[in-house]
């Protein structure tokens, strides 16, 4: 705020760090003070990963700190207002995105977790600041060092007309500290070092390494919750299948169906899958099944046998994330007979050869099955981050 007030923020300002560290209700407040200085007849711009997240993230905290008649938004109009001034709203979810904003001259942009945008947008949205005294502001957690915003802005900051600024969990002094205590509990290795001590660093080794066959592994003969099914289906590659048991907190993968059609030399169809299914379902009332989004007939073949059907959320590093959060939490337990499930815990592992994070395509059906049902079913509740929407 005292650059601000001194005139001293430079064409690119990006507060990184620590989740709940603070620097999203700080940056929104510096860009509405510095936005409230700026020409009225010039345009301005807003994006965030999408809307949805824009709005969460951004849209409704402007809206509590300056009050209903100084802001204004619409997500469905895409735009909003901001003492006065005209703030377009832009989603930055895919490669395509860059194009919504050709063509624009901007006097300001505000990005919500940068690390998130594509490369092709973000570059086309430094292009369009072409206004004399054009800012962009942008938070971000941190990712890998091989990512484009490290490689290309942060670590080329003092050839670049740009500033940063790091944010760390403890220097948000309004948090509770049993909050704190727990956040830092939540998340274990990499996510750790990125998501609490703010560190740029590599995805290397078990993607799961808080996996523990004593804390993690136990026989339970009438788990109670409501009941479902989650699938990654195969035909040559392995399909596998988890039943779980979820009671509202804790989830139990009680049994699965793990079959690999590559080593059988066997590919089975569709119809002979169902049976599979029906067979794991067995008395249990399914809430619903969550299936790999990618297997069209095979839903179609579950819709038409009268199971309730959801296509499994596919966020890779989000959904890992989350998994790796329950586990850490013990809200993940499984019984001994989920074989298949149990040994790709032990194997899957990131792909260090790879400048984004991203796990090796290997031994990983069960683990893609695990990951639709935290991510569809247990969603927010495997993230206390959340909470705080990640400010």
């Amino acid at each position: 705020m005292e650059l601000w007030r001194t005139k001293k923020l430079q064409r690119i300002n990006l507060l990184e760090g620590s989740v709940s560290s603070g620097k999203t209700w700080i940056s929104l407040v510096c860009w509405g003070f510095w936005l409230a200085t700026m020409p009225q007849n010039q345009l301005y711009l807003m994006c965030g990963k999408s809307l949805t997240t824009l709005k969460r993230n951004c849209l409704i905290p402007l809206e509590a700190m300056f009050g209903q008649s100084n802001f204004s938004f619409s997500t469905s109009a895409k735009e909003a207002y901001l003492f006065g001034r005209r703030i377009l709203l832009e989603g930055a979810n895919d490669a395509r995105s860059e194009g919504k904003i050709r063509g624009l001259t901007l006097q300001g942009a505000y990005c919500d977790e940068l690390t998130l945008f594509p490369k092709d947008f973000f570059v086309m949205l430094l292009s369009r600041l072409r206004v004399p005294g054009a800012k962009l502001i942008a938070t971000t957690n941190p990712d890998s060092p091989q990512h484009w915003l490290k490689r290309e802005y942060i670590d080329r900051m003092a050839e670049l007309d740009m500033l940063t600024m790091r944010f760390l969990l403890e220097d948000n002094t309004m948090l509770d500290p049993q909050y704190v205590a727990a956040v830092k509990a939540e998340y274990t290795g990499v996510f750790y070092h990125r998501f609490i001590l703010g560190e740029w660093c590599v995805a290397e080794g078990l993607i799961y390494p808080q996996f523990d066959r004593e804390k993690h592994i136990e026989q339970r003969n009438n788990p109670q919750g409501e009941w479902y099914i989650s699938v990654d289906y195969g035909t040559l590659n392995a399909f596998s299948a988890g039943l779980w048991c979820y009671d509202g907190t804790t989830a139990y993968r009680a049994a699965e169906y793990y079959y690999s059609g590559r080593e059988t030399r066997k590919q089975l169809t569709n119809a002979q899958y169902l049976q599979r299914i029906q067979q794991l379902a067995g008395s249990h009332k399914i809430e619903c099944v969550i299936v790999d989004p990618s297997a069209a007939s095979f839903i179609a073949e579950l819709r038409n046998a009268d199971f309730t059907v959801r296509k499994g959320k596919n966020a890779v590093v989000d959904g890992i994330r989350r998994v790796s959060s329950a586990l850490q939490a013990g809200k993940l337990q499984f019984s001994p007979d989920c074989k298949g499930c149990i040994r790709e815990f032990g194997l899957y592992r990131w792909d260090e050869s790879c400048s984004e994070d991203r796990p090796i395509k290997e031994n990983d059906h069960a683990m893609d099955d695990v990951r639709y049902f935290v991510n569809t079913i247990m969603g927010e509740e495997a993230s206390i981050s959340r909470v705080m929407g990640g400010l």
